[in-house]
């Protein structure tokens, strides 16, 4: 079967996909006709295709999520490849697959991500910051099992918000090391909490986010994780007046650094400041990764990365 990653320009393939996203949408002929707009994904990647002239019984047979058999053939359009479908089916049981072939997945095992935090959680020292930080993770638990970090941008993969916290846990580690002004029971509060909601703002199987929730939508997961905060607080007797409670908030409201970017205010403490760096950092570098796993080796450039100012990485031959 031909991988994502491996598909060229003017590639016949057929292979076995998922219907990460579909939308039937219409021409804009006379008459208009309808087609599926769909992002076919497998463990390699994804990528955008087409899938012409689609009948009634197309419309009541696919469906995001479905597994498909896929005939069709790569093409450039506007500097992205793209795939038009010539055949598609349902998968069936002779065929031998199972959906999660196609899941792309956090490169260690979710047990071990969550085994870790868990680790990083008890050794918070002081046990009013342990108590909030406890509270606020026991309400998504058993999400972090399994949950993106992200619809599209990084780390959207199955258990990818774990991967995410365990990478800027070992960050968050050297840096109070290096940067021994850091407070490192704030410091490993804030980098576990910082998404800690983002299982409650989107809807998610498998690792794949097919929209927002309604509390996405109207609050996000920043607005959230600053209310659990205040609720664990409360639950556990601690002052709402205490720095701790201002500390946390901050950290959580000001990781975004810029209203643009969805947070009210800008980073003013130190573990602010270095947990909003590190935050960037890892997203960041996750991207490049992926876009480098992602993309055919016979490729020199990236596609374009959203997240990265829209620009493409060139793979280096060193």
């Amino acid at each position: 079967m031909t991988l994502i990653k491996q598909l060229a320009p003017q590639d016949e393939f057929t292979g076995f996909y998922l219907l990460r996203e579909l939308v039937l949408k219409q021409t804009n002929g006379t008459p208009p006709k309808d087609y599926f707009d769909i992002v076919l994904g497998d463990a390699s990647g994804q990528i955008s295709a087409k899938y012409w002239d689609v009948s009634v019984t197309d419309k009541e047979t696919f469906f995001p999520m479905a597994l498909v058999k896929v005939r069709g053939m790569a093409h450039t359009y506007r500097e992205k490849l793209q795939v038009k479908i010539t055949k598609l089916r349902l998968v069936n049981e002779s065929d031998g697959v199972s959906l999660t072939d196609f899941i792309r997945s956090a490169p260690v095992r979710p047990v071990d991500l969550v085994h870790t935090i868990k680790n990083e959680m008890a050794s918070i020292a002081d046990p009013e910051i342990a108590a909030i930080v406890n509270f606020c993770v026991g309400k998504v638990e058993e999400k972090l099992m399994h949950y993106p970090a992200a619809k599209t941008h990084h780390h959207a993969y199955f258990a990818g918000l774990a991967y995410h916290m365990v990478r800027m846990l070992e960050i968050g580690d050297f840096l109070c090391k290096q940067r021994p002004f850091l407070n490192p029971d704030l410091m490993r509060a804030g980098i576990i909490l910082h998404d800690i909601a983002k299982p409650e703002e989107m809807i998610s199987q498998y690792g794949i986010v097919s929209d927002y929730s309604v509390h996405g939508k109207l609050i996000g997961h920043i607005s959230m994780a600053s209310s659990w905060i205040t609720e664990a607080a409360i639950r556990t007797g601690i002052d709402l007046e205490s720095e701790k409670v201002m500390a946390l908030q901050h950290l959580v409201l000001s990781h975004h650094n810029l209203g643009e970017w969805g947070s009210p205010v800008q980073p003013q403490t130190a573990e602010a400041v270095a947990l909003h760096h590190i935050d960037a950092m890892d997203a960041k570098l996750q991207m490049v990764e992926d876009a480098l796993d992602t993309t055919p080796e016979t490729e020199e450039w990236t596609p374009f990365i959203r997240g990265l100012e829209n620009k493409a990485v060139y793979r280096l031959k060193i």
